[in-house]
C-alpha cells in the first residue's frame, strides 16, 4: 500500500459530515486514525490502493462519533460486575430482589468484608412503588447481612445507602453531622436511616477499600467499550484530583487520572478523553483549590489528541430533588437551599466561591462548575465575568454544568461573554414528579430551559 492511499474506504452511503452547511456525501476515506476525503462515490473509490479495505455501506447512514460532554468513565466502569454487586433495573425489581443479592455476596465473604453495590433507584422497587412513604432503609440490609459492611450507591450516584453495620464503622449516629452539601436521613428519634445524600455519601465511601491501578484500568476499559457500542467515541471526564480522593472506589481521583495516562502510554486508551481537574471536594474552600492545583497543575500525558486535562471542575451547590440548590423563591416547605463551599454565612461563601474561581481562572484554567439552583448559578456567572475582568482571558470558555433552574439574567450573561452550559435534561422523566413535589410544577417545567438557552445564544452540550 502507498504511504497516501487510505487504509479504509466507506462508500455507497450517507456520510454526515456536520460541517457549516450540514454537507451529506455518499462516501469517506480514512488512513489511520484520519479522515482523508469525504465525497461522492467515484471519487471515493479512485483514492483506493491494493491494500485499501472497502466497505459497501448500502445506503446506510454514517456518523461521526459521538461526545458525551459529562461522564464520570472511570468511576462508572467500577460500579460494574465484579467490581460491584449489581442492585439496579432490570437486574433487581424490589427491595427483597436487593436484599437477596446481598445475602448472596455476603455468604462469598468474611465477615467483616464490605458488601458494595450499585445501581439501586426507587422508581423501580415494587415496594416503594406500592407505597409511597417507603424508602430503603438500613433494616433492609441488616436483616441478610448484619455482620457485613453494607454500602449501595444508587443509579444517580448522589445517594448511598448503608447498613447499621456500615454506619458504626463510619462513625454515623444520631450525633453525627453532615458535611457542607450532604444530607442524613433521619427516623423520627434522630437516628441515620441509612440513606446519605449527595456530600453525605462520601462518609461512607470513603472507608471502601482502594482498587488496584490494574483495576482502574480494567474499569476504563470496560466503559469504553460500552460507549463504542453506543457510538460514543469521546468524553469529557468531569472531575479527577485531589478533591475526588473520599468518593466511592476514588472514582474521582487522581489515581484515575494516572490509570487514564498508563493506558495512553501503552496504546490501549480506545477513546479521546478529555479531562477537567478536581482541587477541591464538594464543601470545599479557596484553600483547598490553591492546594490542589499546586499538587495537580495540568498533567502530562503521552498522546494529548487522546488525554487532556483541558480545565477545573468547581462545586457550587447541591442537587435540586435534595433541596440543596440556592433558590431565588423558597421551596414549598420554606428554605432556599444554600451553596456547598467553605462558609459559615451565605456572604462568606459567596466571597470563598468566587475566590475559588478568581485562582482557576487566573491560572488559565476552562472552569466547569456544578450548579444548580438560579440563585447559585447568578453568582457563578458573575463570578466568571469578574475574573475575566480582572484578568481578561478571550479563550476562557467556562461553563455552568448541569444549570437547573438558570434565569434569563445568567443565559444573557453567559451569551454575551461566550460561556456556555452543560445540561442534562434527558433525566427530567426520571423525577419530574419529585421535582413537581419539591419545587412545584411551574417551576418544574422551566428546571433545563435548553430552548430559552439556545434563543439567548449560549452554547449548549448535554
Amino acid at each position: 500500500m502507498s504511504d497516501t492511499a487510505p487504509t479504509l474506504v466507506l462508500t455507497g452511503g450517507q456520510v454526515l459530515t456536520v460541517d457549516a452547511g450540514f454537507t451529506v456525501a455518499e462516501g469517506v476515506a480514512v488512513r489511520g486514525r484520519d479522515i482523508l476525503a469525504v465525497g461522492g462515490d467515484a471519487e471515493m473509490r479512485a483514492l483506493a490502493g491494493p491494500g485499501t479495505r472497502i466497505v459497501e455501506l448500502g445506503g446506510r447512514t454514517v456518523l461521526p462519533g459521538i461526545n458525551d460532554s459529562h461522564l464520570h468513565g472511570a468511576a462508572y466502569g467500577m460500579t460494574k460486575p465484579p467490581f460491584a454487586v449489581d442492585v439496579g433495573h432490570p437486574a433487581v425489581g424490589s427491595l427483597a430482589d436487593i436484599a437477596a443479592a446481598v445475602a448472596r455476596a455476603a455468604r462469598e465473604l468474611p465477615d467483616g468484608t464490605w458488601v458494595v453495590g450499585l445501581g439501586w433507584d426507587p422508581g423501580y422497587l415494587a415496594e416503594c412503588l406500592a407505597d409511597p412513604g417507603r424508602f430503603p432503609h438500613r433494616r433492609d440490609l441488616d436483616a441478610v447481612a448484619p455482620h457485613h459492611p453494607v454500602c449501595l450507591t444508587d443509579f444517580s450516584s448522589h445517594m448511598v445507602w448503608a447498613n447499621s453495620e456500615a454506619l458504626r464503622r463510619c462513625g454515623i449516629d444520631a450525633d453525627t453531622t453532615p458535611p457542607p452539601g450532604g444530607v442524613i436521613d433521619r427516623d423520627p428519634d434522630g437516628r441515620p436511616t441509612g440513606i446519605l445524600r449527595e456530600a453525605a455519601g462520601r462518609l461512607v465511601q470513603a472507608a471502601l477499600p482502594a482498587p488496584t491501578l490494574a483495576q482502574r484500568r480494567r474499569a476504563i476499559q470496560g466503559v469504553i467499550g460500552e460507549l463504542h457500542s453506543r457510538g460514543i467515541t469521546s468524553y469529557t471526564e468531569p472531575g479527577l484530583g485531589p478533591g475526588g480522593a473520599g468518593t466511592l472506589f476514588g472514582g474521582l481521583s487522581t489515581d484515575n487520572w494516572t490509570a487514564y495516562a498508563d493506558l495512553a502510554a501503552r496504546g490501549e486508551l480506545q477513546a479521546r478523553v478529555s479531562v477537567l481537574l478536581l482541587p477541591a471536594p464538594m464543601g470545599g474552600s479557596a484553600d483547598d483549590v490553591r492546594k490542589g492545583l499546586a499538587e495537580l497543575r495540568r498533567p502530562e500525558s503521552a498522546d494529548p489528541r487522546l488525554l487532556r486535562a483541558i480545565g477545573v471542575k468547581i462545586f457550587g451547590d447541591g442537587v435540586p430533588p435534595n433541596r440543596t440548590a440556592w433558590m431565588s423563591e423558597p421551596y414549598p416547605d420554606g428554605g432556599h437551599g444554600a451553596l456547598c463551599v467553605h462558609g459559615d454565612t451565605p456572604a462568606l461563601q459567596v466571597r470563598e466561591l468566587r475566590e475559588m474561581i478568581r485562582l482557576a481562572h487566573e491560572a488559565g484554567f476552562q472552569l466547569g462548575v456544578h450548579v444548580t439552583g438560579d440563585r447559585a448559578i447568578d453568582t457563578v456567572v458573575d463570578a466568571f465575568v469578574a475574573a475575566n475582568t480582572a484578568a481578561p482571558r478571550p479563550d476562557a470558555r467556562h461553563y455552568v454544568i448541569h444549570g437547573d433552574f438558570i434565569s434569563p439574567r445568567s443565559l444573557a450573561k453567559l451569551a454575551a461573554h461566550g460561556y456556555g452550559v452543560n445540561m442534562n435534561p434527558a433525566i427530567k422523566w426520571t423525577i419530574s414528579d419529585l421535582m413537581d413535589e419539591v419545587v412545584g410544577p411551574e417551576r418544574s417545567a422551566y428546571q433545563w430551559p435548553v430552548r430559552s438557552a439556545l434563543d439567548a445564544g449560549v452554547r449548549v452540550c448535554a
